[in-house]
């Protein structure tokens, strides 16, 4: 079977692992993107002071705008889920833009990849909606009318699953469309050919697709904070 070519790919099939290389190329690009989060966090710790530089500067700008955001809608309760948020958008941009990187793949563009942060919100959706609520969190799911309550727990069942496909099929579609379009101009013209604004549109596309799971989570977030009605 004919295969991409990926660097972390081929380094691994040289280094024995070339069924488990090929087959789960999302796998191993996304722990590289997880091993080159650790280490810029670790980095980027240690060089900390208390007269910031130009990048401390822009990082502490960085996570203060996406804090605020988030706190905007959620309110200040929101702050203690804000490690998750500011986790999954820097992750999921990262795993958007290194697929334009040729000899790189980007592990959001196999929905099994996306499938998994889906399911962490919702997880972490309804783990919050009970840390609030406790027992009393059914009442999100059973309306305003009591006589209709069965009827409202399906129908807000379906609701909430259908949030999980909504991600997972929105980020996957978005960024396998990338890829696909990436792949054939990079066929036609080659790897040093590709009209630069076929790039800067797909910096464009990762950037709003981490944008828009990042929001999404917060909304689902703060509507599992809020008191039902």
């Amino acid at each position: 079977m004919e295969h991409h070519y990926y660097f972390i790919t081929e380094i691994l099939a040289a280094l024995g692992f070339e069924h488990f290389a090929h087959d789960w190329q999302h796998v191993t690009h996304s722990w590289f993107i997880m091993i080159l989060m650790i280490v810029g966090a670790v980095f980027l710790a240690g060089g900390i002071q208390m007269l910031p530089k130009k990048g401390q500067n822009f990082l502490e700008i960085t996570i203060e705008t996406l804090e605020n955001f988030m706190v905007d809608i959620t309110g200040p309760e929101g702050r203690a889920f804000f490690p998750f948020i500011a986790t999954i958008f820097l992750y999921i941009f990262l795993c958007n833009l290194i697929g334009l990187v040729p000899g790189f793949f980007s592990p959001t563009a196999n929905i099994n990849t996306t499938l998994s942060m889906a399911l962490c919100t919702f997880v972490l959706t309804h783990a919050i909606g009970i840390k609030f609520h406790g027992v009393k969190y059914i009442k999100h799911f059973l309306g305003p009318v009591w006589a209709l309550a069965p009827l409202m727990l399906i129908i807000e069942g379906i609701g909430h699953l259908a949030r999980v496909m909504s991600l997972t099929v929105r980020l996957f579609g978005n960024i396998f469309g990338k890829e696909k379009i990436l792949g054939v101009l990079f066929g036609l013209w080659g790897l040093y050919l590709v009209p630069l604004p076929i790039l800067f549109l797909g910096i464009l596309v990762s950037f709003i697709q981490a944008v828009v799971f990042m929001l999404l989570a917060i909304v689902y977030f703060a509507g599992a904070m809020e008191e039902a009605h």
